[in-house]
């Protein structure tokens, strides 16, 4: 999956879970607090996003990235990261 995807991935939940979020632009440079998400709905968001992009990353990874341009870069380095699929 490409990083433009994952970042659709993420974006499609934020509009999901984030009422203020539905009809925003979205950017990258954005944090989930500064679109109105409240810590619930950043977990949720998160959550969502691991699920449908079948990935793991450590909870003390998730809390390094300060806006969404850092979360993006962290499940794209999850994704390459992985073992190939046997």
């Amino acid at each position: 999956m490409t990083r433009s995807e994952i970042f659709s991935v993420v974006k499609s939940h934020i509009r999901n879970v984030v009422e203020e979020a539905e009809d925003a632009e979205i950017p990258e440079e954005a944090s989930l607090a500064e679109l109105g998400a409240d810590s619930l709905q950043v977990v949720e968001i998160v959550s969502r996003s691991l699920k449908e992009l079948r990935l793991k990353v450590p909870r003390t990874d998730l809390m390094s990235a300060r806006n969404l341009k850092e979360l993006v870069d962290l499940f794209d380095r999850a994704q390459t990261e992985r073992p190939a699929a046997s």
